[in-house]
C-alpha cells in the first residue's frame, strides 16, 4: 500500500524541495518504488535540483486534463531506478489544481504500485499548500533552527490537523514528523540559534533528523543531483539517517554537538 508524505513549512526557503529529493532518491536507493510530485504550479524547482529539466515535457496537470497519460508525465530518475519525478505546470498558476484532480492522480500513482508518494509543498498557507497536504498519510514539518521559522511551522500543524482530508472526514489523523534543516551547533552554543530541544518544547512532534549547515547542499543544487547522493557530505549522511528513522529504523542522531576543530583540522581546512 502506498504511503502518501507531504513534505511541508510554513515558511519559504527551509529547504523543502531539497529535503524532497533527498528523501525520495534515499527510499529508492533501498529499493521502494518512489515519485516525488512538485506541487508548486507556476514557480516548479525540483526538475533542477533533481537535473531534469531538459526532459520536462508534460507535468501532472496535463494527465488531469487528459491532454497526457501518466506514464508519459512521469520521468525515470536519471541515478536513481526506482525513482520517478511527476514535475508541476510552469505556466499556469495554482488556481488550476482542485482537489479531484490531485485525487486523480494519486489514484493512477497508486495503480502503479509505488511504495511511496512524496509531495513537494509550496511555501505556506495558501491553496496550492493545503491541496498538497490534503490526501496526505504522513507530513514531514521543516523547520529552521530560527523562531520564525518555528512559528510557522506550528501553523502548519494547526492546518494538517484541521483542513486535512483525515482531519475533515474524522480519519486516523495524519502521522507528523519534524526535520531541522540548516542545524549549526557551533551557533546553538552561542545562543545565536535555536536548539533542537527549543524547537522540539515548542512544536512537540517526534524528531525524524537534524540536516547540518552544509556548503555541500547549494553545490549538489545547483548540479542537479540530491545531497543524499554525495557520501562525504554530513547532510548527506544526515539525510541517510533520516531515511532510515522513516522506514522504523531506530539510528542515533549525528552532527548535533558542537565540536570544537583541532589545530590540524583548522590548517588542513586552510
Amino acid at each position: 500500500m502506498s504511503r502518501i508524505i507531504v513534505v511541508t513549512s510554513g515558511k519559504g526557503g527551509v529547504g523543502k524541495t531539497t529535503s524532497s529529493a533527498s528523501i525520495a532518491t534515499g527510499l529508492a536507493l533501498l529499493g521502494y518504488k518512489t515519485v516525488v510530485i512538485d506541487f508548486d504550479i507556476g514557480l516548479r524547482n525540483l526538475d533542477l535540483v533533481m537535473g531534469c529539466e531538459r526532459r520536462v515535457v508534460y507535468d501532472f496537470l496535463n494527465v488531469i486534463n487528459e491532454e497526457a497519460v501518466i506514464s508519459q508525465a512521469l520521468i525515470r530518475d536519471k541515478n536513481t531506478p526506482n525513482l520517478f519525478i511527476l514535475p508541476a505546470s510552469q505556466t499556469r498558476d495554482k488556481d488550476s489544481l482542485t482537489k479531484q484532480g490531485i485525487e486523480k492522480i494519486f489514484t493512477l500513482l497508486k495503480s502503479m504500485t509505488f511504495d511511496f508518494i512524496i509531495c513537494d509543498s509550496p511555501a505556506g498557507i495558501e491553496k496550492g499548500a493545503i491541496l498538497a497536504l490534503y490526501f496526505a498519510d504522513e507530513a514531514i514539518v521543516i523547520t529552521n533552527p530560527e523562531i520564525s521559522s518555528v512559528r510557522d511551522s506550528d501553523r502548519i500543524l494547526g492546518i494538517l490537523s484541521s483542513k486535512s482530508y483525515r482531519a475533515k472526514f474524522k480519519k486516523t489523523p495524519i502521522k507528523e514528523y519534524l526535520l531541522i534543516t540548516r542545524y549549526n551547533p557551533q551557533k546553538v552554543k552561542k545562543g545565536d540559534m535555536l536548539s533542537k530541544d527549543d524547537i522540539l518544547d515548542i512544536l512537540r512532534i517526534p524528531l525524524i533528523g537534524i540536516i547540518p549547515e552544509d556548503n555541500s547542499v547549494l553545490r549538489s543544487s545547483n548540479q542537479g543531483t540530491a545531497i543524499i547522493l554525495n557520501s562525504f557530505s554530513n547532510a548527506g549522511k544526515a539525510y541517510q539517517d533520516t531515511i532510515q528513522r522513516l522506514i522504523g529504523k531506530e539510528t542515533p542522531f549525528r552532527f548535533i554537538e558542537y565540536k570544537k576543530k583541532s589545530f590540524l583540522q583548522w590548517l588542513f581546512r586552510r
